[in-house]
């Protein structure tokens, strides 16, 4: 019997190695260690999807694949409210969210109290002054959520179908707004019907007529198509906002130290690219919005304030009353 050893010649044995790593390739990915789903009630047009995008790709890249994270635009996971109760309960990990925080804590009101803010250098202020690291403080400490950055959203208006320069011309208008306590006060007080509503059933609502307008910023009007609903943007400014993106803190701090730190730089920089977005497409937005048809009506923004000022404060309590005056007097 021969009992000689076949030994491989260098072209088969070079073959065989190729075979091999081909092999190794074609093996699914390692699983990540962590996994961060986003729930965003914006579409993959708007810039704070863009910004979580640009958010998964630095992070997944740093990390060297051991953080995962999954945006879910328009909706798709919850509507905004049920994210927030399922960052809570850790069936997901992040969301953006400001105002709606005040079904939890009062102190998010002030993220979009209408008529409190003049412009954007106030806005800046509140957020890195007092009030705004109160109101952080108090999200991470009652909710769970901690807060990683903010965007700013623009000042929100009014569309409808027919022109509404006065706020008397609002009586009898059913309007959808977010689940904010103090927007249906402010919007009651002016004399519209106000009807929360998620975000995402508002085009249909408004193309079916079961709702007559809505308010939000240029960005989320021309972004969500209301130009195929909705005939004027009607110049109330009534609110000038931001939103801050969240973690569950639970699923935060399960991160070692070094990805945690990495976590935080990336958030960082998500809110800086956003930023940039925003300010390079604001004046595009509004221009866009005329080119599809939708006209620009001039209001009377003193007589919107003074309509609703005494209806927001007073739907306060003592304590955020408190709250709000003194942000008043502290203000240059």
């Amino acid at each position: 019997m021969n009992t000689a050893r076949h030994k491989l010649s260098p072209p088969v044995l070079l073959l065989a190695i190729c075979l091999c790593l081909c092999l190794l390739r074609c093996q699914p990915a390692s699983e990540p260690e962590y996994r961060f789903r986003v729930s965003l009630l914006m579409n993959e047009q708007h810039t704070w999807y863009k910004a979580f995008v640009h958010f998964k790709h630095i992070l997944e890249q740093r990390s060297n694949g051991r953080i995962r994270v999954e945006v879910y635009p328009s909706e798709q996971l919850a509507k905004e409210i049920e994210a927030i109760r399922m960052i809570q309960a850790g069936i997901i990990e992040m969301t953006v969210t400001s105002s709606l925080m005040s079904n939890w804590i009062e102190i998010a009101a002030f993220c979009e109290m209408p008529f409190l803010l003049r412009d954007t250098t106030d806005m800046k202020e509140l957020i890195n002054g007092p009030l705004g690291k109160r109101i952080e403080r108090e999200m991470l400490e009652k909710t769970g959520l901690r807060p990683v950055a903010y965007f700013p959203r623009g000042a929100r208006h009014l569309t409808s179908n027919r022109p509404i320069r006065h706020p008397d011309e609002l009586k009898g208008l059913i309007l959808r707004v977010p689940n904010v306590p103090s927007f249906v006060v402010a919007w009651e007080a002016m004399g519209a019907k106000p009807t929360p509503m998620a975000f995402s059933e508002v085009f249909t609502a408004l193309q079916q007529g079961t709702v007559e307008a809505q308010e939000n910023p240029f960005d989320l009007i021309l972004t969500s198509s209301f130009s195929e609903v909705q005939k004027y943007i009607n110049l109330t400014g009534h609110v000038i906002s931001w939103g801050y993106a969240v973690v569950g803190e639970k699923q935060f701090q399960q991160l070692p130290h070094d990805l945690q730190t990495l976590f935080l730089q990336a958030a960082k920089e998500m809110q800086a690219y956003e930023h940039a977005l925003f300010l390079a497409s604001e004046r595009s937005i509004q221009d866009e919005l005329r080119r599809q048809g939708m006209e620009f009506i001039e209001v009377d923004k003193a007589a919107f304030q003074e309509k609703c000022g005494d209806a927001i404060y007073n739907s306060l309590s003592p304590a955020m009353q408190e709250v709000y005056s003194e942000y008043l007097q502290s203000r240059h």
